[in-house]
């Protein structure tokens, strides 16, 4: 498989990680989440994503659309980077295993679908602000 296959594959729906998840647990694997917009990707992004993947073995970035990215308040000119130019550049971070696009404004859904092992949020985030069953 080439380079450019390789990014791509790593971006999955809902479905397909669920199925992922089912096979990746059944053998024993330690499955890491985390989300954001990554706009403009950054060295302080790269640490962050970094250290969640050394929580586990298998990292899953949930990815706002953009959609989603413009319901954030970041200004209205959001995002810079459309979701396919972050799904490549988050994609080619050889430490980031899955993606999954969501268009909500929390990706609640999607961790409870995931149910992963680890949550790793970042210094926004506020726990008040969220009904997660993990």
């Amino acid at each position: 498989m080439n380079n450019l296959s390789k990014i791509s594959s790593k971006t999955v729906s809902l479905n397909e990680i669920k199925s992922l998840i089912d096979v990746l647990k059944s053998q024993g694997k330690t499955i890491v989440f985390t989300n954001g917009c990554f706009d403009i990707l950054h060295k302080g992004h790269v640490e962050y994503l970094a250290q969640a993947a050394d929580k586990g073995d298998v990292l899953i970035v949930g990815l706002n659309s953009d959609d989603s990215v413009r319901r954030q308040g970041k200004g209205e000119n959001r995002p810079i980077n459309k979701i396919d130019a972050r799904k490549t550049v988050l994609a080619s971070l050889f430490f980031v295993d899955y993606l999954v696009e969501f268009d909500a404004d929390t990706p609640i859904e999607l961790i409870n679908a995931i149910k992963p092992t680890v949550l790793i949020k970042g210094g926004d985030y506020n726990p008040l602000e969220t009904n997660v069953k993990v």
